[in-house]
């Protein structure tokens, strides 16, 4: 090419397509990492509710996020009530922290620590007494993925000690729902 002006003119013409081809490249990896950000955040929910022989009611509202694909991290509050009318009622509140691993997607393991301040009340003919403690619970459970949002299974709590515990068994069946 001789002419120094069609040179110019072409070497200006490919670096603007260039230019702007890697600004669009940008803003769409730009865009993607915010999705994903987005995503990995999520809203869950324990919850528990059982009438037979008196009445009790938990709910454990938590946020999760996924640290990759199989690894997720989080933490919650949780409270509960039971009560067997004129004899005792118990609440308690308190936090958890959570970690899961999703090995496949149909199944997801847990490890959890929770950390509970226990109120119970009793009434009898002879006294009323409340009592008040602290509860600690280091569960491991497992439970399969009925849908992406909804996860059902049970975990076992290593430090149970049916003399100083507010669970009434080791085990613990669960309901987990994801937003």
């Amino acid at each position: 090419m001789k002419n120094p002006s069609l040179k110019l003119a072409l070497v200006c013409a490919l670096l603007f397509y260039c230019s702007q081809s890697h600004a669009q490249a940008t803003t769409v990896m730009v865009q993607d990492s915010t999705d994903i950000a987005d995503k990995r955040l999520k809203f869950g929910c324990g919850f528990g509710l059982n009438f037979v022989g008196g009445t009790n009611i938990f709910i454990a509202p938590n946020l999760i996020y996924d640290v990759s694909n199989t690894i997720s991290l989080g933490g919650g509050l949780q409270g509960s009530y039971t009560g067997i009318k004129d004899v005792q009622n118990t609440t308690t509140f308190g936090f958890n922290l959570i970690s899961q691993y999703t090995p496949v997607r149909q199944l997801t393991t847990l490890l959890e620590f929770t950390q509970l301040r226990v109120t119970t009340k009793t009434e009898n003919l002879a006294e009323n007494t409340t009592d008040k403690f602290w509860d600690s619970a280091l569960f491991v459970g497992a439970g399969l993925n009925v849908t992406n949002s909804i996860s059902i299974g049970a975990k076992v709590n290593l430090l149970y000690d049916s003399d100083e515990t507010v669970y009434t068994s080791a085990v613990i069946p669960f309901v987990n729902i994801t937003f």
